[in-house]
């Protein structure tokens, strides 16, 4: 007869209690997030990360090998979550001009309610996009995104309330333009125009322009 062996314990994080994986991925990477937003990439340490995320330091490098596989994963998941988001505003069931500047209202208050994918962006920008080159979830989620001004566009055109022959690559350029800048360089604007820029008021009549703006740009 077999002898009877003793359960194995099961594997617990730093807090002692038993580790979970799509948990323990998830604390990771939201604690990652704004370590990297607060501290830039240079500056983020995978020490703080497991602090924050109340896990074993060894248990970040098991699921993201090194802190650029970390960042890399960062990035993946405040895109992710912009496009489940975009997802959710249903453009196609919207007419046309009701449907972009429901797309410039979800940028806006999205980038409102979320500065730290802003700022994971800037830093992505100055290391020359390394991660996002390297990522297949960043390229393929972002296809899926690019057809949404692509197929508004057309369903424009088709109604004659657009022109045609409009970039919809340089339009989504322009819809993110108008409202990253105007939420990043806030404070140095409001030095050199002499105007306060953050009150309800302001950042409602910024919104208002930005809608105004695109649909200039696109009517027929």
């Amino acid at each position: 007869m077999d002898q009877l062996r003793p359960a194995k314990k099961p594997i617990r994080g730093a807090k002692g209690y038993p580790r979970r994986p799509e948990l323990s991925r998830a604390r990771i990477l939201d604690a990652a997030v704004s370590e990297f937003a607060e501290q830039g990439f240079a500056g983020a340490r995978v020490d703080a990360i497991a602090a924050r995320a109340e896990i074993n330091k060894r248990m970040i490098y098991h699921y993201f090998h090194s802190k650029d596989g970390l960042f890399q994963a960062a990035l993946e998941k405040v895109y992710t979550d912009i496009w489940a988001a975009e997802s959710e505003l249903h453009l196609e069931d919207m007419p046309p001009r009701d449907a972009l500047a429901a797309l410039v209202t979800f940028v806006w208050n999205y980038y409102r309610a979320h500065p730290e994918f802003i700022t994971l962006l800037n830093t992505e920008n100055r290391l020359k996009a390394v991660h996002f080159k390297n990522s297949k979830v960043i390229r393929d989620g972002a296809s899926g995104s690019k057809s949404l001004v692509d197929d508004v566009l057309a369903r424009g055109v088709a109604t004659g309330e657009f022109r045609p022959g409009i970039d919809p690559v340089h339009l989504s350029l322009t819809i993110t333009s108008l409202c990253y800048y105007y939420l990043t360089n806030h404070a140095t604007s409001a030095v050199v125009y002499g105007r306060k820029l953050t009150t309800r008021a302001a950042l409602d009549e910024r919104l208002a322009f930005n809608i105004e703006a695109v649909l200039s740009i696109v009517s027929a």
